[in-house]
């Protein structure tokens, strides 16, 4: 785990909870699960049974007041099909919220979720966004939160929020992919056949991530086997060996998948590895150029700064905070 996540996901059950805000980002940690990242999922309600917004009951939850967390767990809020009145969640969520949040854990909500995380002050003085028919009711009850539009999903400090219904799984992607990296986030996505997004103001898309959204399995193979084996030299008739076609032929395929070619892309996931170790480790500029597959330390050099306009000394200069 990467961000100080114990890898254990509470989800608060709210009556009228709407089946896609909850089986949608439940499925995405599932999956994370069986790929390698250790998620534990529970399940809390104000009552044992709670009957969804489709109809559905949900039985054998977990009481709400014995349900306790801690620092680094996740409570994920599905939102529940709301009613108009005036208090859109019951005073023991929002008091269970409250507490949740005082003991460390990180809290996310989907759709409108963002009401519960409202109710309990959470979001004051915190962006946050929510369904699109819901903003301006946002804005309204909770003056003090500062409601994006136009927004997939937020993330402000230990809360963050997601947009209508399906962008709360582009929420739980994002959440596993600050717990665990891209790799896991994009092999998730795969698994699930699901297409990577991200909202506007998002920094740029790791090469982990970008040139993945097809279904080409022979181009898929080639992009795991690159990413596995960074430090390692590829030639094109080794990687057409492993993606089954002839070397022309894997060409073809993988430049009509993504764009660009099998080699290409190699140098973009290099890239992005040595630019992490730069920034994330004390790691030297000779021990990051080995694990990354270039030649030596001075191809490094210069490929760091024609692409990304800096040495390496002052990318991770420009990444450690001041003081």
């Amino acid at each position: 785990m990467t961000s100080g996540s114990s890898g254990r996901v509470v989800v608060l059950v709210l009556p009228e909870v709407n089946l896609l805000d909850l089986g949608g980002p439940v499925q995405v940690f599932d999956a994370a699960t069986h790929l390698g990242g250790r998620y534990r999922l529970e399940y809390t309600a104000g009552a044992g049974t709670v009957r969804s917004a489709q109809g559905l009951e949900l039985a054998g939850l977990q009481a709400l007041a014995a349900t306790r967390t801690g620092p680094g767990d996740l409570v994920l809020v599905p939102g529940p099909r709301l009613t108009g009145s005036d208090r859109p969640v019951s005073d023991a969520a929002v008091g269970w919220l409250r507490d949740a949040y005082a003991t460390g854990a990180r809290v996310a909500s989907v759709c409108s979720g963002a009401a519960a995380l409202g109710e309990a002050g959470l979001l004051d003085g915190r962006a946050c966004t929510t369904h699109w028919s819901l903003t301006g009711a946002m804005r309204e009850r909770y003056p003090a939160a500062r409601v994006r539009e136009a927004a997939l999903y937020v993330h402000d400090g230990r809360i963050s929020t997601s947009a209508g219904i399906a962008s709360g799984i582009d929420l739980a992607l994002s959440l596993v992919e600050r717990d665990h990296g891209p790799e896991l986030a994009a092999a998730v996505a795969r698994e699930l056949v699901l297409y990577l997004r991200r909202d506007g103001d998002s920094a740029q898309i790791s090469p982990f991530l970008r040139y993945r959204d097809h279904v080409q399995p022979a181009v898929h193979r080639v992009q795991d086997h690159l990413a596995q084996h960074l430090d390692a030299p590829h030639s094109l008739d080794q990687l057409a060996a492993v993606a089954r076609l002839s070397p022309r032929g894997l060409t073809r395929a993988f430049t009509t998948a993504t764009g660009i070619t099998p080699l290409a892309y190699q140098r973009q996931l290099r890239l992005e590895r040595a630019r992490t170790l730069l920034t994330d480790t004390g790691l030297t500029v000779e021990t990051v150029a080995a694990r990354c597959g270039f030649r030596d330390a001075r191809q490094l050099r210069r490929l760091v700064a024609e692409n990304f306009g800096v040495p390496p000394s002052r990318l991770r200069a420009r990444s450690r905070p001041a003081g």
